[in-house]
């Protein structure tokens, strides 16, 4: 096997890379991969290795790599027009087509959409946008945002203290004081195992109300939630979790943002995952199936009871002080609408459902009996499979053991299967494009057996 010795020491010399154990990458300690190209499921790196990528990315490359109709669309937008900006009244062709594309398969209720690069700075908009509604309403108290733990909102000061994850808190002085955290809606990690579906969705309700009691409703703008729980755990909530939830909100006026980064444009199987669990969110976030990441962009949906209130503070106020150098860029939004015609011609929503079931199904049927194997979880094109070392008693490993991750290794080592190693559990998530095939998924549930005996003999 050819060795990418130059590439490896540039790598190991100049690159900051995300999420990574920086000392041990840069002396050599873990491993590093050059990506070279990719098709449908598969990427192959420089070193000819091919991967079957069960993550698809970060939840993101929904419609399969090397897709030439994005990638056209791509090239001929930066022919034609690569950049102008979108402050004071300017658009694209593509930035004025995408707008009305994403609120075409909307909630009726949603008005205008917002563009940014990432999820990150969307929901730092989010919560700007949520400070100046209250502020034009006369309401300079409500400020702050209920997140949930385990939640995932993005990695910037406010969007790092809303997600609800221990590693994008430590020694960042983070969560900031404006954001709350409150019960996660994860039924197989409930503190009470006599507790019923129901009971727990009552626990987590009494929770919230308990939270809102102590803060006062009246200093509390928002509540932000995934639809299904993403890096914390690949979560589905629990049944009537998101009717009770919604019934507290607006019984204390409380503005609800669906951070559909992960759910957006079809991993559930249905366009959105406000229209799944029939939420009545005031913001709807949308990032990586927007493009199915193949040029960065992200976008806030705004209702039209948010809209009518940000037009009001511009007739009091003036123009708007908000906006990204990079908002609306074209060649992202020649890549959203690209894609998002895709979709529908392929008709991947209706195949992430399918298959995403298939692929729940039969990791069930291969795992669901083995002694460590404690929860197998998943909706639409998302599966969790969830590590226990006593799973009648539901006693976890120690987290010292990397039980999680050294079945990730052994999944990427024996079958060239890439799933994710999630945090603060020891979980294995499965989130692979919408174009899997089930001969595909099959082959995935036997690798994963594979990985999981392997560990774990049982």
């Amino acid at each position: 096997m050819l060795k990418n010795d130059q590439l490896d020491s540039w790598d190991r010399d100049n690159f900051f890379h995300p999420s990574t154990h920086l000392a041990q990458h840069a002396r050599g300690e873990s491993p590093s991969r050059v990506i070279k190209t990719a098709s449908g499921v598969h990427i192959e790196d420089r070193d000819g290795n091919r991967l079957l990528d069960a993550f698809a990315g970060l939840y993101c490359v929904n419609v399969g790599y090397g897709r030439p109709e994005i990638a056209e669309a791509i090239a001929a937008q930066a022919k034609e027009l690569a950049y102008y900006h979108s402050y004071v009244g300017h658009g694209t062709e593509a930035s004025i087509t995408l707008s009305k594309m994403i609120l075409d398969r909307a909630p009726a209720n949603m008005s205008k959409v917002y563009f940014g690069l990432g999820g990150s700075d969307a929901n730092e908009t989010n919560v700007k946008l949520i400070w100046y509604y209250n502020n034009i309403l006369g309401r300079p108290e409500k400020k702050k945002i209920i997140s949930r733990w385990r939640g995932y909102h993005g990695s910037g000061l406010v969007t790092g203290s809303l997600t609800g994850l221990e590693l994008f808190h430590k020694k960042f002085d983070l969560p900031l004081a404006q954001v709350l955290h409150t019960e996660a809606p994860y039924y197989f990690r409930r503190d009470d195992l006599d507790q019923s579906e129901e009971q727990f969705v009552a626990h987590c309700v009494a929770e919230l109300e308990a939270m809102i009691e102590r803060e006062g409703a009246d200093t509390i703008a928002a509540f932000i939630g995934e639809p299904v729980l993403g890096t914390g755990g690949i979560v589905p909530p629990p049944a009537g979790y998101w009717p009770a939830i919604q019934a507290v909100l607006k019984k204390h006026d409380i503005l609800l943002v669906a951070d559909e980064v992960v759910t957006g444009f079809g991993r559930l199987g249905s366009m959105f995952g406000s229209d799944h669990y029939g939420l009545e969110a005031d913001i709807i976030t949308i990032a990586k199936g927007l493009t199915s990441a193949y040029a960065p962009l992200s976008g806030s949906i705004i209702s039209d009871k948010v809209w009518k209130v940000l037009e009001q503070g511009t007739d009091e106020n003036g123009p708007i002080g908000h906006g990204w150098t990079y908002s609306a860029h074209p060649i992202g939004a020649a890549a959203g609408v690209a894609n998002l015609n895709l979709i529908d011609e392929l008709n991947l929503i209706e195949n992430a459902g399918s298959t995403g079931a298939y692929l729940q199904k039969t990791m069930r049927e291969a795992l669901g009996d083995h002694p460590n194997v404690g929860d197998i979880r998943g909706e639409g094109m998302l599966c969790a499979v969830e590590f226990v070392q006593d799973r009648d008693n539901r006693h976890f490993f120690d987290p010292t053991d990397k039980i999680g991750p050294q079945i990730s290794a052994s999944l990427l080592a024996q079958d060239s299967v890439i799933a994710r190693a999630m945090p603060q559990g020891d979980i294995l998530g499965f989130a692979p494009p919408f174009c899997l095939t089930r001969a595909e998924a099959d082959s995935v549930v036997a690798a994963t057996k594979r990985a999981v005996e392997a560990v774990l003999p049982g």
